[in-house]
């Protein structure tokens, strides 16, 4: 019986380099990222109160890569102007609506969107897209999968951002989508 378990033991033992030698990819270069409306929503299982749990239930969160700056242009050369970009790198930029909101004067159901942007030097036009799951923006066509648009001015940053970033700030009738990225900011505003 000692011989057997042994036998067994030594097999077993065999097998580990097999088990722990997977090929698990590289770290992507733009590392993926989410950003909550409350921004604390991840969080809200961590309440004290029923009251600050409810408080803390998602309005809206957003799922994108962080492109870095690297010494590049960013806009205008990098993501050229008069074309469409997926806000981010890898898939397309994903928002979820945990309720109905607005943007601009069009309502959009909660659910599941992608994001795009035609960049300009003065504006940009954000499309939420039904088309989803996809790489980059290459297949998107806003007149066939469009839900909402709104073209929304742009802004200097005084600091340079290296990482593209996504956060949501509150305003007076719902969220701003704050876009930014070397030292151009956006803000897309949502209502709810």
């Amino acid at each position: 019986m000692k011989n057997v378990l042994t036998l067994l033991l030594m097999l077993s033992l065999g097998f580990l380099p097999i088990l722990s030698a997977q090929d698990f990819p590289d770290i992507d270069k733009s590392p993926m990222d989410m950003a909550y409306y409350p921004s604390r929503a991840a969080f809200r299982n961590f309440a004290k109160t029923d009251a600050e749990r409810e408080a803390g239930q998602p309005v809206i969160r957003a799922i994108y890569s962080r492109p870095q700056k690297k010494d590049r242009v960013v806009f205008g050369e990098l993501v050229k102007y008069g074309e469409m970009w997926r806000i981010g790198a890898n898939e397309a930029t994903e928002v979820t609506f945990f309720r109905d909101v607005k943007i601009g004067d069009q309502p959009v159901k909660a659910g599941r969107y992608t994001m795009y942007a035609m960049v300009n030097e003065k504006d940009w036009t954000v499309y939420f897209s039904l088309d989803l799951d996809g790489w980059g923006h290459y297949a998107f066509k806003p007149e066939d999968s469009s839900v909402a648009e709104i073209t929304v001015p742009v802004s200097e940053s005084k600091d340079t951002i290296e990482a593209l970033g996504l956060f949501f700030e509150e305003a007076e009738d719902g969220a701003h989508l704050v876009i930014g990225w070397d030292t151009t900011v956006v803000r897309v505003p949502i209502q709810f």
